[in-house]
């Protein structure tokens, strides 16, 4: 059935306005690349199913809006959340200036295992870019996070920023880091897998949907 899957992860995209979070999500949604793009108001919403180890996982992701006025909105969203996507442009070195910001406030409303993939985002503008690989993969280092670089416009890395920080969920339950039995703020336990403490092989219905 087109709708089962072994888990559904909730993400939130954060960052500074005009970053690319609403393209880094239409491209991963729809493939789709728009030059010109409307600022978020308040939240946008899209989900996807992937195959990450042989299992179908569905991904829920909100596109949250980066302009101050909207940021007590954005702070409800953190709660929910089994990732985040924390996206600067390499192209303007006051939006990774800002990431200490976003990381705080990742970090004092979101649960304490929330992963966080960041994210340099238009790394194809190689001519205008200021903020330097090494930097991002600096203060990634630093702070505990996945780090990649995208481009929206060719769809560079796109598909695996989501992919990584699936991964990493996974592998942060697999380990025990994340602890199912007593639930998990962003994620639920979908079709083909037995709820946490149950015996016995894990039930094999359908196949992996795309």
């Amino acid at each position: 059935m087109s709708h089962e899957y072994a888990y559904l992860f909730k993400y939130i995209i954060i960052g500074d306005t005009a970053v690319g979070k609403s393209c880094l999500l239409l491209e991963f949604i729809e493939k789709k690349f728009r030059p010109v793009y409307d600022a978020t108001i308040g939240v946008e919403f899209g989900t996807r199913i992937i195959t990450v180890e042989g299992k179908p996982m569905k991904l829920q992701l909100w596109d949250t809006a980066g302009a101050e006025r909207f940021q007590s909105i954005t702070r409800t969203y953190y709660r929910g959340a089994a990732g985040a996507l924390l996206v600067f442009d390499v192209t303007r070195r006051e939006t990774f200036n800002n990431l200490t910001k976003w990381l705080h406030d990742a970090r004092e409303y979101a649960d304490r295992n929330l992963t966080i993939m960041l994210i340099g985002n238009k790394c194809d503008l190689g001519s205008k870019r200021v903020v330097q690989t090494e930097e991002g993969e600096q203060f990634a280092e630093q702070n505990g996070l996945l780090y990649l670089e995208t481009s929206t416009r060719t769809g560079g890395n796109v598909e695996e920023a989501f992919t990584k920080t699936t991964e990493k969920i996974l592998q942060n339950i697999n380990e025990g880091t994340i602890d199912m039995s007593t639930g998990a703020p962003g994620i639920k336990i979908g079709y083909g897998l037995p709820p946490p403490g149950a015996a016995g092989d894990v039930a094999q219905r359908g196949g992996c949907c795309s």
